[in-house]
Formats: C-alpha cells, sequence, structure tokens
C-alpha cells in the first residue's frame, strides 16, 4: 500500500474491484482539465404551420413561411422570412385595420393556410461527471467528535449508462494526487487552523472530465499531549460536494469555520420549534395589542397606556398572558425558515424581537416594515446580493423572461425600484380592514423573507471583508464575528462597516479584523450598531426596550456591485 503525507492528509491506496495504479503527490504537476463536454442531438416531432403575410392595401402577399409554433407568428418567425424591410414595415403598423375600407389600412394581416407533421434535431446537454465528498470511518461523541481516525472520501459519479469514471485527480494543498479509479481515500490528520483546500475533479469513458470541484477541509485532532487518554478528530468539509450534514450557515461564503467547541446560543437553531419560546413582557407589543383591543386595559390608568404610547406597569401586566402567546406564533415559521435558508433560528428571533417586539407594521418614522423593519435599501441588498432569492422573488412582480435574462444589477432603474417597492410591500402587514390592522398572512409569509435578508448581508459582509483585507474571511477574523459584521450591514449598512473594517484591520494581530476593534472604529452615525449588535447576540430574555429604528446607511448597497 502507497503511503504518502499530503498537508495532514494521508494518502491510502484503495483497491476495488477493478483497481488500477495509485499515484500520489508526484513530482510532475497535474494539467488541469477542459472539463464536461458532452451533448446529443435527437430528433422530435414537431408541427409547422404555414402563413401567409399580405398586405390590407391590395391584399397581395409579401412573404409566405413555416412557424413551428402554435399561435400568431412572432418578431422572429416575420425578420427571419420576410427580411429588414417588410419587417420594420409590419412592426411600425402592426395594430389590427380600423377603416371601414380595409384598403386604407397601411399594415399587413397573417393567413393560416395549413399545418403539417414534421421533425427536428435538437442538441441536448447531457447530464455531466461530478465528484463527491464524504467522510467515514467517523464514530462521533456527544460534541461531535471522531473517537477513532476518520477518512475523507472521494466519490466519482458517472450518470451516463455505459460510461464509467476512469480516475480522479486533483490537488491538496500544492501536492498532486491521482487515483485510477473511481474513488480516493485519505486519512485525516491535523491541519492548519485555518484548513487546506482541495482541488479534485473525475475523468470519463466519455472522453471528457467533470468540472474542477473545490473542498476546504479543516480537522482538528485532540489528545496529543496528554489531555485526553485516546486521540479524536473534528473535522469540517466545506464544499459544494459534500455529502454530510449540513454546514453552518454562511460558512462556505466565508470559507470560516465554526468552533469546535459550539456555537454561542444566539447562533444556533433549537432541536424544535418550541425550543424558541420566550416569555418577554415587551412594552410595545403590549401597547399594540391594547390599542387593537387585544387585551381590555380600561381599568389602567390611562387606558393602560403612558403618553408615549407604550404600556404601563398596570397594562403590561393585564397584557402578559397576550404577549407571552403572541411573541411565540412565529416560532414554527422562524424554525422552518431556519431549517431551509440554514439561518440560525435563534438570531432570527432575536432579531424580530429587538426590530419589532413582534409586531409586523411600521415603526416610528414609517420607512422601516414588518417583522424585520425592511427599508428599501434593505430589499436592495436581498436583491442583490441573494440571486437564489432574486431568481424567486423576480417572477412574481416582472415578466419572467425579464428575469432570467439578467441579474438584478443589470435591470433598468425602473424595474429595480418595482422590485425593491414590491419586496417591502411584501413584508408590510398593516391592513386596514383586516382584523388588528393586520394582514397575518403576509406577516407569516416575511418570516422567509428575512432569513433570506440576512443571507444577503452575510454574502455582502463577507465580500468587504475579503475587499479589506484581500482574504477570504476565514483567513482574518472569526465564525462568530462575520455574524456581528453581518448585522451591523445590516442595521447600519455597508458604508459603516467597511469603513469601519478599513480603520480596525490589523495585519500581523492574532485575529487582523476582531469585533472590538470594528465596533470602536464605527464612525459617530453608525455607533449605534455596535449596541444593536450586541443586544441581539444575547440571550434574547435579557431584554425588554423598545424597538429601535435603523439608522440610514452611509452608503447604498450598491456601491459594492463591484467587489
Amino acid at each position: 500500500m502507497a503511503l504518502s503525507t499530503i498537508l495532514g492528509l494521508v494518502f491510502i491506496s484503495t483497491f476495488l474491484a477493478n483497481p488500477g495504479p495509485v499515484r500520489a503527490a508526484t513530482p510532475t504537476p497535474l494539467a488541469t482539465p477542459a472539463g464536461p463536454d458532452r451533448y446529443t442531438a435527437i430528433t422530435v416531432d414537431i408541427t409547422l404551420y404555414e402563413w401567409w403575410l399580405a398586405a390590407w392595401s391590395d391584399n397581395e402577399v409579401r412573404c409566405s413561411f413555416f412557424a413551428d409554433h402554435e399561435g400568431l407568428p412572432n418578431d422572429n418567425d416575420i425578420f427571419s422570412a420576410c427580411g429588414e424591410e417588410v419587417y420594420t414595415q409590419w412592426k411600425a403598423n402592426s395594430k389590427p385595420c380600423a377603416e371601414e375600407e380595409i384598403t386604407n389600412c397601411p399594415g399587413f394581416y397573417f393567413i393560416p393556410i395549413l399545418s403539417k407533421p414534421s421533425t427536428r434535431e435538437v442538441t441536448i446537454k447531457l447530464p455531466p461527471p461530478k465528484v463527491w465528498v464524504a467522510v467515514e470511518g467517523c464514530e462521533p461523541d456527544p460534541d461531535g467528535w471522531c473517537t477513532q481516525q476518520p477518512r475523507l472520501v472521494l466519490i466519482g459519479e458517472e450518470p451516463l449508462p455505459n460510461e464509467s469514471i476512469t480516475a480522479i485527480e486533483g490537488f491538496a494543498g500544492a501536492d498532486p494526487f491521482t487515483c485510477h479509479q473511481d474513488r480516493c481515500e485519505f486519512k485525516l490528520e491535523d491541519t492548519k487552523p485555518q484548513g487546506i483546500r482541495l482541488n479534485f475533479w473525475a475523468y470519463s469513458t466519455h472522453g471528457d472530465s467533470s468540472q474542477v470541484f473545490e473542498a476546504l477541509l479543516r480537522v482538528i485532532r485532540d489528545g496529543e499531549e496528554g489531555e485526553r487518554l485516546t486521540p479524536r478528530w473534528y473535522v469540517n468539509v466545506l464544499s459544494s460536494q459534500w455529502t454530510g450534514e449540513p454546514v453552518a450557515s454562511c460558512a462556505a461564503a466565508w470559507e470560516s469555520f465554526p468552533p469546535p467547541d459550539g456555537l454561542p446560543q444566539w447562533l444556533t437553531t433549537p432541536a424544535t420549534s418550541a425550543d424558541l419560546n420566550s416569555t418577554i413582557p415587551y412594552e410595545y407589543l403590549a401597547a399594540n395589542l391594547i390599542k387593537q383591543g387585544v387585551v381590555d386595559a380600561s381599568a389602567c390608568p390611562s387606558g393602560g397606556l403612558l403618553p408615549d404610547g407604550s404600556a404601563n406597569a398596570c397594562g403590561l401586566e393585564v397584557a402578559a398572558p397576550a404577549v407571552v402567546e403572541w411573541q411565540n406564533r412565529f416560532d414554527e415559521l422562524i424554525f422552518s425558515a431556519a431549517q431551509e435558508s440554514k439561518v440560525p433560528a435563534q438570531l432570527l428571533k432575536n432579531l424580530f424581537s429587538h426590530e419589532s417586539q413582534f409586531w409586523p407594521g411600521v415603526f416610528r418614522n414609517g420607512q422601516d416594515v414588518g417583522l424585520g423593519q425592511l427599508t428599501e435599501n434593505g430589499a436592495d441588498t436581498a436583491l442583490l446580493w441573494n440571486p437564489s432569492f432574486y431568481n424567486q422573488f423576480c417572477p412574481l412582480v416582472l415578466d419572467k423572461s425579464l428575469c432570467e435574462s439578467k441579474g438584478y444589477a443589470n435591470l433598468k432603474t425602473k424595474h429595480q425600484d418595482l422590485l425593491r417597492g414590491a419586496l417591502v410591500g411584501s413584508v408590510d402587514a398593516r391592513c386596514v380592514d383586516c382584523p388588528l390592522g393586520l394582514d397575518l398572512s403576509r406577516a407569516d409569509f416575511s418570516v422567509g423573507v428575512f432569513a433570506r435578508t440576512l443571507l444577503a448581508n452575510c454574502e455582502q459582509a463577507g465580500k468587504i471583508v475579503q475587499e479589506v483585507a484581500a482574504k477570504k474571511p476565514g483567513l482574518v477574523t472569526s465564525y462568530e464575528t462575520m455574524w456581528r459584521f453581518t448585522l451591523v450591514n445590516y442595521n447600519a449598512g455597508p458604508g459603516c462597516l467597511i469603513e469601519a473594517a478599513r480603520q480596525a484591520y490589523t495585519p500581523d494581530a492574532d485575529e487582523p479584523l476582531g469585533w472590538e476593534g470594528v465596533s470602536s472604529a464605527l464612525d459617530q452615525v453608525c455607533t449605534g450598531a455596535s449596541s444593536y449588535v450586541d443586544r441581539v447576540s444575547q440571550e434574547v430574555e435579557a431584554e425588554t426596550e423598545v424597538p429601535e429604528s435603523t439608522p440610514e446607511p452611509t452608503t447604498k448597497p450598491d456601491e459594492l456591485n463591484g467587489m
């Protein structure tokens, strides 16, 4: 068996049913493959429709052609069959004839002639080969550590029948490896704290290869210096090809590993939605429940309300059962959104707690709306930095073909304005004619919107850190700190974050971009973001404050488009 140590990986020659030679850490550089190249042509049955294009003025046929689709001919049909001159005339005079004497009409009309069966050759793209990443041999303890030395496994997959994977190649760090089979195994040893990068691909008997895939691997070995009787290993893999348990949210975007001893409570998703239950005496929520008649506080002084509109002590006491019930009415939706988006459920609940106290209307200035107090700038961030969300939301407002042909940044200003307005409107639950003055179905829908907005902010925060440090975030700061930066971006905007990060960045420090440095460097206009982050990242039970408005960003989100 050939063994070669590769940056904390020990390459294992695994002999399968049809073994081939295995080569590891060869001195000759591997050529990066061109990638998949697989197309085929198939013949499909179609129906051809013959049309004549005639002029109203003399009923003469200007051109005839066949269209391969139902319905009236379209622009492409006319242009390709009739030429630019006729197309231009037809386009300029394509309205139906409104004259009593049709010969006075300047345009053209269609005459359907016949339809007939036909065939057409269609080129289709075949599915490419892939390589998947797994960890095997890990027997985890309750804390998620492997109690036996695990193996990293690369598994080639060929989706085409009668074809197979002939080899897997790649690099572990700078060291090349080759497996002349559809499987590679590595015993896992300690890596650097920031992990090591793998690039890998597969070759197929079809004559092409897969694309080049990436993985970032971190292995921590515990027990080498006598702290434990037996060693154990903690493994993290960040890759689109990972087949194990889903990684923590935004970890892949930041290339930042969560700590092996677990995340703080505010960045976790509990086992069940019931574990999100809270019993906080929210004064702002209590006041709204009193105003809407859910709670009868008529026996309290001033009807249970203070001059500033919040609940007084009596109102808060009378409203307590309704306040507890209301603040937990969104827990199942929060939990579901967290499961789908991988945004920590407790973070999402804490955010709603401090933004709106779970009353999904408008607070103070009327520009911030919904459970998470979304603004037009916040909507811009969500649509720009979360492309998958843009792809889902855009067709609800604009024509699907327009959405698919252009990303949000490439849309015309008027279309961007429409999308931003529609997104803000979708989370604004105010409704004059609804019970309680709220459209609760819209409030429920907004939970998922805010989860995806947080993901967009985590993407933008990551790009800001990368712009400042010229390195991936995981190399200059911690996973928890990146979430704090995300909250600054959400609350105060990217201008506040990037300016503070530029001032605080210290390349030679143990943590070149730490939270303490960035929070203390926030501009005077942005300083409220620091206390905002501190509140959201605390145990939610410790807070009973009225929600505060979100400061306007010092720069627009789209100023970082090119990053």
